[in-house]
């Protein structure tokens, strides 16, 4: 078997791509506020950065929960984290589409809260 991967490597590949889902989620909101459409380039860029953040952040936790041996049936938390998970997922399409209106700076940032707040406290 190849060698196990550490628990703080993990970490670095979940926190990774949390932030490259918010500079992607960030920059679609920014474009909008400036009342005009991304450079096809950049808003490539951004779909490719927010994909591959999704999988990093997917990558990392259950790299995370194999190292420290938690199994089927997930806690709460867990499953609170991969629902906030699955909303930053979609939220780019939305964002594209209603991006000019002031709940979209706000959402993102309000359900990564909530995401630190379940990894480090874990209630229930």
């Amino acid at each position: 078997f190849p060698p196990m991967i550490a628990y703080p490597f993990y970490k670095l590949i979940h926190f990774a791509g949390i932030f490259m889902v918010m500079v992607a989620l960030g920059g679609v909101v920014i474009a909008h506020h400036k009342q005009s459409l991304p450079d096809p380039k950049w808003k490539k860029l951004m779909g490719i950065t927010h994909g591959l953040g999704l999988f990093l952040t997917l990558l990392g936790g259950f790299g995370m929960l194999a190292r420290l041996q938690i199994h089927w049936p997930w806690p709460g938390w867990i499953m609170a984290k991969l629902l906030i998970w699955v909303a930053l997922g979609g939220s780019l399409a939305l964002l594209r589409r209603k991006g000019g209106a002031t709940w979209t700076w706000w959402v993102p940032t309000i359900l990564g809260v909530f995401a630190v707040y379940f990894a480090v406290f874990q209630p229930f």
